[in-house]
């Protein structure tokens, strides 16, 4: 599976050894202090229970270049559904605030309107978290609906 690289970022996928450290709370030394996050164990338990979720068009480890730690994760939530793909993301608080969570869903976001069956990826995000949605706007996404509950952002193929 070939890594995805950005100017400050690695995007690897999951292996099957990556996931069975998150779940099993085995303390790895190319993790940054504050890895996994809770998020990151819950998709670690998921992919554990659906092995399939491991591929090229799943998930990825956000790796920092400069320092080589596991700094968070983001994937696609394969397989597209007609033409739709959604994303998923989070960076450790450690290395938040730097543009890597916009960084790597630019990068993820590219590389999934790049395969014929996809033409839109999408992300869903709460109006308590105008941080996230920050990500998606610096990522290309546009605002495309809201409700009380969620605000729903896409980018498509341009």
């Amino acid at each position: 599976m070939t890594d995805l690289v950005t100017d400050r970022l690695i995007l690897r996928p999951w292996s099957e050894l990556d996931v069975k450290a998150v779940v099993e709370e085995a303390r790895q030394p190319s993790w940054a202090a504050d890895f996994p996050s809770e998020g990151d164990a819950v998709i670690a338990g998921v992919i554990a229970k659906n092995p399939d979720w491991l591929s090229p068009y799943g998930h990825r480890l956000i790796i920092e270049r400069s320092t080589s730690e596991v700094v968070g994760s983001l994937g696609l939530f394969w397989p597209p559904s007609e033409g739709r793909v959604e994303i998923g993301y989070g960076v450790v608080p450690s290395r938040q605030g730097r543009g890597y969570a916009s960084e790597a869903a630019a990068a993820l976001t590219g590389f999934a309107l790049s395969l014929d069956d996809v033409h839109t990826v999408h992300a869903n995000v709460e109006p308590s978290n105008p941080a996230s949605a920050r990500v998606l706007e610096k990522a290309g996404f546009s605002r495309c609906a809201a409700t009380d509950e969620l605000v729903s952002y896409q980018r498509t193929v341009s």
